[in-house]
């Protein structure tokens, strides 16, 4: 599957981005899919992931009751929703999608990256 990330941007501080990631292929329905950030001089961080039917979903403590990930299987498209940003929320955000959903929070578990998009909060 190839992953193609957007909807990055710069935003002052308590504001609001929507991420989208559009998949290709037929058979993304059957992807847990995952949202991961870097930020400058840190290493690829765990933000949120939901499962194949987005019944089930899982967020960094850092973004919970913040950030909403969601899927549109018929859109081939996966979502962070992202609300109240924080300067320390700046980072280039990838999405990323693995077969199964253990160990979700991992980079090393998923097989598919996309390239990333930039998200900049400023205070």
């Amino acid at each position: 599957v190839q992953l193609q990330a957007s909807g990055g941007g710069l935003v002052q501080a308590g504001g609001s981005l929507r991420l989208s990631c559009a998949a290709s292929g037929r058979t993304f329905s059957t992807y847990f899919m995952g949202w991961f950030r870097q930020a400058p001089g840190k290493e690829r961080e765990f933000v949120a992931a939901i499962n194949w039917n987005g019944g089930n979903t899982y967020y960094a403590d850092s973004v919970k009751g913040r950030f909403t990930i969601s899927r549109d299987n018929a859109k081939n498209t996966v979502y962070l929703q992202m609300n109240s940003l924080k300067p320390e929320d700046t980072a280039v955000y990838y999405c990323a999608a693995k077969y199964n959903s253990g160990s979700y929070y991992n980079t090393d578990a998923y097989s598919y990256w996309g390239q990333g998009t930039q998200v900049t909060v400023s205070s």
